[in-house]
């Protein structure tokens, strides 16, 4: 009797060590554990946390004017099926690194070059719409798939290629399509990089593609490369003995589009250490007004830059001829980024100058102060032909 005792001890003891090993296996995440954010200082629209489980990132603006924070758990794929996630806390949970990536935004291409993982680039919408020359080798070899556009993606390609990310860009929360891939299992990350307002913020959204790939201290090392640059060409644009007065953009359906004070590109002419004519004002995006209105106050602007598409003074001729009346136009002292286009047609400038904001100040520089870059051979902004 004593051993029969003995002996189901034993056997209850055995059946105990099994099921918590079992459970040692697979545990349950403890949300409220220990993490370490990242050190973001220029952008403003996500945030990093990162455990020894998993990595967290918040996105809290997606798109201009958002009411929603996107939460995605990153966990590398060796620990995802020992762990239980609480899902309901995630948007997307992905298993890193990541093989296999849909982008939706040309802004996105230059992370992924500079971090050498483009091999991991499997679709996009409009793929005419790409300057990059490695991303359009992939394309031509059909290593990139054509996904029709942004606002309409076709599930059907995408649901074959299975990625393990979409990318994802948006101007609000209605895309239908994101929803029909979102029912298939495949994750869609909300990615706002454009929605930030200085140079350095858009640049900094490096450090956001990194953890997909673990590639943290390489996206680090770049980043610091870029601002360090900046700042120095930043501070070299304060020698300059002038500040030249600045117009911008140009006319669309009879409605003036110039730069904010606010935005993007006024901060760009601000470093430049330039006199932007409409640098008071509060906008972080762009101002419609009149041709009389902008005429008035830029007459005699010594630069202009951007005007409208156009990359000739021919074509801005032809457009309107009150463009003439612009002292700029007279002097040849308009340029525009929309005269470097990539193979298929792409513009340059929106797919890498968000990346390279030290490239955009120096093209800048040398506009605005050619004595201080004598020798400078500009990236994005060319005179009009």
């Amino acid at each position: 009797m004593v051993k029969k005792i003995v002996t189901n001890s034993i056997f209850t003891a055995l059946v105990c060590l099994l099921l918590s090993g079992c459970q040692e296996k697979k545990k349950p995440l403890l949300v409220e554990q220990n993490k370490a954010e990242t050190h973001i200082q220029h952008a403003s629209g996500f945030t990093i946390k990162k455990s020894e489980i998993l990595t967290e990132i918040r996105v809290s603006s997606p798109w201009p004017g958002s009411e929603r924070t996107f939460t995605y758990a990153l966990v590398p794929r060796e620990k995802l099926a020992t762990i239980t996630l609480p899902r309901d806390a995630y948007d997307a949970i992905v298993a890193t690194p990541v093989e296999s990536m849909v982008l939706t935004s040309t802004t996105h291409i230059p992370s992924l070059e500079a971090l050498g993982v483009l091999n991991t680039f499997v679709g996009f919408p409009n793929t005419d719409l790409i300057s990059s020359e490695k991303a359009r080798e992939r394309i031509d070899s059909g290593q990139v798939k054509e996904l029709g556009t942004n606002e309409n993606i076709n599930t059907e390609i995408v649901l074959e290629l299975n990625p393990e990310v979409i990318m994802g860009f948006g101007i609000n929360d209605t895309n239908k399509a994101y929803e029909t891939l979102k029912q298939s299992n495949l994750p869609v990350v909300y990615n706002g990089d454009w929605t930030e307002q200085t140079p350095l913020g858009k640049a900094e959204w490096i450090k956001f593609f990194a953890p997909f790939f673990h590639k943290e201290k390489e996206a680090d090392s770049i980043f610091q490369s870029i601002e360090k640059s900046y700042k120095e060409i930043k501070l070299l644009a304060q020698n300059a003995t002038t500040k030249p007065t600045v117009l911008t953009g140009g006319l669309y359906k009879d409605v003036w589009y110039i730069s904010g004070g606010k935005s993007w590109m006024a901060q760009f002419l601000k470093d430049a250490n330039s006199n932007y004519l409409w640098a008071e004002t509060e906008n972080t995006g762009s101002i419609g007004l009149s041709l009389e209105a902008v005429l008035e106050r830029a007459e005699k602007a010594d630069v202009w830059l951007n005007p409208s598409l156009h990359s000739s003074f021919k074509e801005l001729e032809e457009a309107n001829s009150h463009y003439k009346q612009f002292q700029a136009f007279s002097a040849k002292k308009v340029f525009s980024n929309a005269v470097k286009k990539g193979e298929t047609g792409g513009l340059l400038f929106y797919e890498l100058a968000p990346q390279r904001p030290d490239l955009v100040l120096k093209d800048l520089i040398h506009i605005l102060h050619p004595e201080l870059l004598p020798d400078y051979q500009p990236t994005f902004y060319l005179p009009l032909e």
